[in-house]
């Protein structure tokens, strides 16, 4: 039995991929968060059940992907009541409708629920300990989507860019044709991750859930590997065919930002290949496909 989808977010740069990866045999519905306001609990209510109903009436199996999210995380600092009502309050709605109509729900997360004063791959196990208001409403929208719904899954991710909307590669190819030279910082490590193989991953767990699997609740899928801000910059111009040694390296105290960011978020997927899911690729091989095939930057 082929797929239904309900993606809130799904003008998003990840909500894009996810609708462009879904197979052709299923339904696909991908409201912008313009069309379907996860604050409105009345609303979405009514999207959850039409949803459901008419999926379950035309012989497929319903599954929610949320990719909705408050992310501007230095203007959560002087806007964290739209950032709680967005990352937190919504997503608890969502798991709420669901659970109502029995839909498996999965959420995607972010690195930043973690401290990031690590040495080692985060687990989904480990201590979380925001130190933004953005990852901090974050965590909290887990916490509510696991209590209130047993059907749901939450999926974090890190680094990520994409066809859509603004990111990181896009920005270092912009700004690479304006500057002889750039400062990138090369003290915060992490995990590139392409939002498209990101976006097959979260279906093919769609598809395990959907099929009465039971993996972990909470899970880890970034890029392999791990490289610096400043690493993935050189990797990027490299790509383009620049001269990588046109990025500098600085620090993060350089550039100081109102919203802290993590020194080290690298997300051990260990859990994501334990329960048969397919890894990521590798960031570096990701990047390459992502340049030469999707029309980046």
């Amino acid at each position: 039995m082929a797929l239904a989808l309900l993606v809130p977010g799904g003008r998003g740069q990840l909500g894009q991929d996810v609708v462009a990866a879904a197979p052709d045999d299923g339904l696909v519905h991908a409201p912008s968060s313009a069309e379907l306001d996860l604050t409105d609990a009345s609303a979405v209510a009514d999207a959850v059940a039409v949803f459901a109903a008419s999926a379950r009436d035309t012989g497929f199996r319903p599954v929610v992907v949320n990719t909705a999210a408050y992310t501007a995380v230095d203007a959560a600092e002087t806007d964290a009541d739209r950032a709680a009502e967005v990352n937190a309050t919504g997503p608890e709605h969502l798991a709420a409708s669901c659970r109502d109509h029995d839909v498996p729900l999965i959420h995607v997360s972010t690195d930043y629920v973690f401290p990031g004063d690590g040495t080692r791959p985060y687990e989904p196990t480990d201590e979380t300990a925001p130190k933004s208001v953005y990852g901090r409403t974050k965590l909290d929208g887990e916490q509510r989507v696991l209590s209130t719904w047993d059907r749901s899954w939450i999926v974090r991710t890190a680094w990520v860019y994409g066809e859509h909307g603004n990111n990181f590669v896009k920005t270092m190819a912009r700004l690479a044709g304006a500057n002889d030279t750039l400062s990138v910082v090369d003290d915060q490590v992490g995990s590139p991750t392409w939002s498209l193989d990101l976006a097959h991953g979260l279906l093919e767990l769609a598809t395990t859930v959907s099929g009465g699997g039971t993996p972990a609740r909470v899970l880890h899928a970034t890029g392999g590997g791990e490289t610096t801000w400043c690493g993935f910059a050189r990797a990027i111009f490299t790509e383009l065919g620049l001269d990588p040694t046109r990025v500098h390296p600085c620090t993060t105290a350089d550039f100081p930002r109102p919203a802290p960011r993590p020194a080290y978020s690298v997300l051990s997927n260990k859990a994501w290949t334990d329960a048969g899911l397919t890894p990521l690729r590798h960031w570096q091989e990701a990047l390459t496909t992502a340049i030469k095939t999707n029309a980046l930057p």
